[in-house]
């Protein structure tokens, strides 16, 4: 695990695929804030004081969560200055965001739609092909001669995540700034596929 301090009042935390398999969470544990993942943060909490000098005692906290393609699982702690609380009349509560390129929204392009159909037949007879109807919420656009798989909704564990991230990029480009994107592709894309892209294609144009 490392830590860095970002400014007087923000660190973060980078934990790679090691750290949490040893604390045995992943990024839904962490959210569903139980008791363990509460005494991990503190814990991780802790040491920032100890070798950052990062205290927390008597300061409210907003917490950001990002789980990346790499596989690292990033936490920004936030540190609310005293004026913030006292012009806040509501109590401020530890909140967590999470920013994930395959989770909670993907985008990747393809160069045509062959190439689209090659990973879908790729996924189906891959080690990951259990994966497929949990991907119900995936549509299929064409945009600029491209073809833009969008992915939502996505819930698996961090290295299924990390793997499927991992085969798509075989057949297609990973797009950033998805949220923009998507409206783009909603207003000037055409809808191809308009709801469970992967299935779909794999069932009527996926090579057997």
């Amino acid at each position: 695990m490392k830590i860095e301090k970002l400014t007087e009042n923000k660190i973060r935390f980078i934990l790679n695929l090691k750290d949490l398999e040893e604390n045995n969470i992943d990024y839904h544990s962490f959210m569903a804030n139980s008791i363990e993942t509460q005494d991990i943060f503190l814990d991780m909490l802790d040491k920032a004081e100890k070798e950052i000098g990062f205290s927390t005692k008597n300061y409210k906290l907003m917490l950001e969560v990002i789980a990346t393609s790499d596989g690292n699982f990033i936490l920004t702690v936030t540190r609310l200055s005293p004026e913030v609380e006292k012009n806040n009349t509501k109590k401020v509560k530890i909140k967590r965001k999470l920013n994930n390129p395959i989770k909670p929204l993907a985008i990747y392009k393809f160069d045509s739609f062959d190439c689209f159909c090659d990973f879908c037949t790729y996924l189906k007879t891959s080690p990951l092909k259990n994966l497929i109807p949990k991907l119900k919420k995936s549509k299929l656009y064409k945009y600029k001669n491209c073809y833009y798989l969008v992915l939502q909704n996505i819930s698996f564990s961090l290295e299924n995540l990390k793997s499927l991230h991992i085969m798509i990029t075989e057949f297609a480009f990973f797009e950033n700034n998805t949220d923009l994107f998507e409206r783009k592709l909603i207003e000037y894309g055409k809808t191809i596929i308009k709801n469970d892209a992967i299935s779909t294609c794999s069932k009527y144009f996926a090579s057997k």
